[in-house]
């Protein structure tokens, strides 16, 4: 099969023939139909995160599954699904305690399979497969529990924007910080995830939602999907611009959604007495934000993080389907542009130029 691979950071991915291995038990094998561009991916590749190389990238798709290992069970060949970069082994001290999103030989094995070993290759050598996907590949072996199936008449690329960048952001909205009607909301970095934490925000009854971002069209972009106003940080002192839209005291909530310790030290300071700052986007590794000790404590407010929105994939993904069907969550607008696996390179140059939306690789697979 064809897959796009890392061999090295800051280089491009390079289209190549690799083989791919038989599921073993409990594993699913499946067609990619659609894969996000997501800035995960971006920062593997410009070496702001670390995956062992080579490896094929892509952790955010849709899928039609072509064969099941033994004992599989909650999909058959030919089921559409969501995929999930978060499988979980079910008998981890995260898994027992609820967190299946954060499962510690998930987290232990990374890019291999659960039983530490890889099921693609190219000449001899193994792959790593990003969240145990790899999405950026026209086929895939990923664990049984990193497969969700879904009403085959649903939409593949909506499903597939479902897998990461939705569930994230409204994940960290409605789940992570748990809005409450009435609230006010700012959101920093409104890319593919701060989207959805701007959309999960006004899912959950806030009414007021500041966008805040460096790039015009960006926050145009994000008054599609619920945000109230728009702060352009490059126009000024943005934590000002915040305070003075909330009568000087800051916001109930506050989300960072980009990944910097600039971003993440704005989020706090933003988020008023008594709030709450929610940090979802992921810095580079090694960095720190500063944090003023005395107003956590003297203002009593709130900081925690939010991987995968603190989800629980394998039940949310259909509380999100379950709004987008309802039409109270727009995913079909999210996406902008959309490209051939060929073409991925593209793909991601345009999305690290601030192109707004979101993009998609489209295998042309067909139910």
């Amino acid at each position: 099969m064809k897959a796009a691979v890392l061999y090295q950071t800051t280089q491009p991915l390079v289209i190549e023939d690799i083989e791919i291995d038989a599921p073993k038990a409990n594993e699913v094998k499946v067609k990619i139909a659609v894969a996000g561009v997501c800035r995960s991916d971006l920062h593997f590749m410009k070496g702001e995160a670390i995956i062992p190389v080579p490896a094929v990238l892509g952790h955010e798709g849709s899928a039609i599954v072509m064969e099941v290992g033994e004992g599989v069970t909650n999909v058959a060949p030919g089921d559409h699904v969501i995929l999930s970069f978060a499988p979980y082994c079910g008998h981890c001290e995260s898994c027992l305690n609820g967190h299946s999103n954060a499962c510690d030989n998930h987290q232990r094995t990374g890019g291999k399979q659960f039983d530490g070993t890889s099921r693609i290759h190219i000449n001899g050598q193994d792959l790593a497969q990003m969240g145990k996907l790899g999405c950026f590949g026209e086929e895939a072996i990923v664990p049984a529990t990193g497969v969700s199936k879904i009403d085959p008449g649903m939409s593949l690329r909506a499903a597939a924007l479902i897998g990461c960048s939705v569930t994230t952001g409204v994940g960290t909205a409605i789940y992570a910080a748990e809005v409450t009607p009435g609230s006010t909301v700012c959101v920093i970095g409104v890319g593919g995830v701060g989207l959805n934490v701007v959309q999960g925000a006004r899912i959950a009854g806030a009414t007021r939602i500041i966008a805040v971002d460096i790039n015009d069209a960006a926050l145009e972009f994000a008054g599609k999907f619920g945000a109230t106003d728009s702060v352009n940080a490059n126009s000024g002192d943005p934590l000002k611009a915040i305070k003075d839209l909330t009568n000087g005291k800051g916001v109930d909530y506050a989300f960072e959604a980009f990944g910097s310790s600039e971003t993440i030290t704005l989020a706090f300071d933003a988020a008023r007495k008594h709030g709450t700052a929610v940090i979802a986007g992921i810095a580079p590794v090694g960095e720190q934000a500063g944090i003023d000790g005395v107003a956590l404590v003297r203002q009593e407010k709130t900081l925690k993080g939010a991987y995968y929105g603190s989800s629980k994939p394998s039940i949310d993904f259909y509380h999100m389907i379950d709004l987008y069907k309802s039409g109270k969550l727009d995913v079909d607008g999210l996406v902008t542009r959309s490209y051939t696996l060929d073409q991925v390179n593209e793909a991601y140059d345009e999305l690290d130029r601030g192109v707004v939306g979101r993009g998609v690789i489209d295998y042309g697979v067909q139910g």
